[in-house]
């Protein structure tokens, strides 16, 4: 059941670190690099895993994908992403929010996967207390030449790109646009539970676990500099890789 899903999965490691003062994707949490966390939720996830950077180092954890659109921010990470993925859908994990659960990330990307059949969804994203993460995002293979005119033009703010080219594909093929740019609301206060009791034999990572279940107000924490690194060496309960 908790097969790999028909989906292309990329660590998003390509920024520049520069509030931690070192690449961080080499940062180890728990024992491990935090490409190599992202690295292990996308292979439990997606059937094609590799990583957005140009650090060759990288390539220990799994194929370097790199920019074509150099120094130009996320959106050259997902430009890229979408011109090497071998499947329709890709999932983007920002290598900076190793406490985010697997089966949180499974069961997103298993709903979204029916709400494109049923309602024709391009774009998923979530919103944190309203915030919009378009970093972390699953995107289909349309959203790719949009991407790329964008570059092209300088505009490099991702979240008003990736609304405007939902609009006009829904426009396109008279959709709702509200279900083309589906948004995820949550709130630190929100919480994940799957107690798996209706299934023995499912991975441990399918479960959450009651140090999970507290620690939410973690999933979405991106870890930018040395003190929010510290801070996330005292939380490794909360990990599930």
């Amino acid at each position: 059941m908790y097969e790999p899903l028909p989906v292309s999965g990329y660590v998003l490691a390509g920024g520049r670190s520069s509030r931690m003062g070192q690449d961080k994707a080499l940062l180890k949490l728990a024992g491990k690099p935090l490409v190599e966390h992202a690295v292990i939720k996308l292979q439990r996830i997606c059937s094609q895993v590799a990583v957005l950077s140009s650090n060759p180092e990288m390539q220990q954890f799994a194929p370097v994908v790199r920019d074509l659109h150099p120094d130009c921010g996320p959106m050259s990470g997902l430009e890229a992403a979408l011109a090497h993925a071998s499947r329709d859908w890709s999932l983007v994990l920002p290598v900076d929010v190793p406490f985010l659960p697997t089966a949180m990330l499974y069961h997103w990307v298993q709903a979204t996967l029916v709400q494109a059949q049923q309602h024709g969804t391009r774009v998923a994203l979530y919103t944190v207390d309203g915030v919009p993460q378009p970093t972390l995002v699953l995107l289909h293979r349309e959203i790719a030449p949009y991407l790329t005119v964008a570059l092209a033009h300088g505009r490099f703010k991702l979240f008003p790109e990736l609304v405007a080219a939902t609009q006009d594909l829904a426009a396109k093929h008279r959709q709702d646009p509200i279900h083309v740019l589906e948004r995820w609301a949550w709130s630190n206060e929100s919480r994940f539970t799957m107690d798996g009791s209706s299934e023995p034999l499912a991975p441990a990572w399918s479960r959450t676990t009651p140090e999970q279940e507290a620690g939410s107000f973690l999933y979405f924490a991106n870890l930018n500099t040395p003190e929010e690194f510290a801070h996330a060496e005292q939380q490794v309960q909360v990990l599930d890789t």
